[in-house]
């Protein structure tokens, strides 16, 4: 479903009114329809399908090494992502990190990425945005477990109230195999490698 940018921009003109601003003044008689571009864009995988870029996968029982299936878990660290927080329309960004242990399937590199960016182009909360990616990909694709660890950090915290600038959050989900702590030890040893014990010990449970 598109954004209705005219609606948009109509409710930011009144919103400029509410809070004591003219909306007719040069520095922001354009400022409704530049809100309502940035919102189509943020808000761009309201109504579409995350699952979609996991459609089409890869056999790696008939590649090139037909009896050799994956021993380990596929990872893919450092994505980037920004959302924007439902309680206070507010950005957060930072990085996802996704892993998956694959069966006879794998799915490319780059569909991981656009599976975080269609959910995260929603208003959002962290905990179930981390949720959402791994159910997405456990449901999706051929997987004996999946592990999802997202740090961002967002602008209700360091803008206002505690207004805590270097504060981030690190949430977890995980799926099957890789639901025990246990399991997933070395993962998240990969994943916060260079992002320091406190968040490694968060991710692990400990």
């Amino acid at each position: 479903m598109a954004v209705d940018r005219e609606r948009v921009a109509a409710l930011v003109r009144e919103l400029l009114g509410a809070i004591g601003e003219d909306p007719e003044r040069p520095g922001l008689r354009l400022t409704p329809q530049r809100v309502a571009d940035a919102y189509a864009e943020f808000f761009a995988g309201v109504g579409e399908d995350a699952a979609a870029p996991l459609a089409h996968t890869i056999s790696v029982s008939r590649g090139p090494a037909p009896d050799t299936l994956p021993s380990g878990a596929v990872l893919l660290r450092g994505i980037r992502f920004r959302s924007v927080c439902e309680h206070h329309l507010l950005p957060f960004r930072g990085h996802a990190h996704v892993a998956y242990l694959p069966g006879e399937h794998v799915v490319g590199l780059g569909s991981l990425p656009r599976v975080v960016e269609i959910l995260a182009s929603r208003p959002q909360v962290q905990e179930r945005l981390g949720e959402q990616i791994a159910d997405t990909i456990a449901g999706s694709l051929d997987t004996r477990g999946v592990l999802v660890v997202l740090d961002a950090v967002h602008e209700c915290v360091t803008m206002r109230g505690g207004q805590q600038a270097d504060a981030s959050t690190v949430t977890i989900a995980a799926r099957g195999e890789l639901a025990e702590p246990a399991a997933r030890a070395e993962l998240i040893a990969l994943m916060t490698l260079g992002q320091g014990p406190a968040a490694a010990r968060e991710a692990a449970g400990s």
